[in-house]
């Protein structure tokens, strides 16, 4: 079985975002499932829910990084 290839980080007009369930962000991220449940609830990353999944689209992941990377920049 291969592995899907990479997807852009942000989609493309007209295409829905690539949503991302806690456990890819977790790797992605390369932290522990509280870590990503932290930055969560204290609205660092955005997500949606489905039911009663948890989905970040790729772009809040994006978002995040970036904003993270300013901050550690401004110090």
């Amino acid at each position: 079985m291969t592995s899907p290839p990479p997807t852009a980080l942000h989609a493309e007009p007209g295409q829905a975002p690539e949503l991302l369930t806690v456990p890819q962000v977790m790797a992605r991220l390369q932290l522990g499932r509280s870590a990503v449940y932290d930055l969560l609830r204290a609205g660092q990353l955005a997500s949606i829910t489905l039911g009663r999944a948890r989905r970040i689209p790729t772009h809040a992941l994006t978002d995040f990084i970036h904003t993270r990377l300013e901050q550690d920049a401004a110090r």
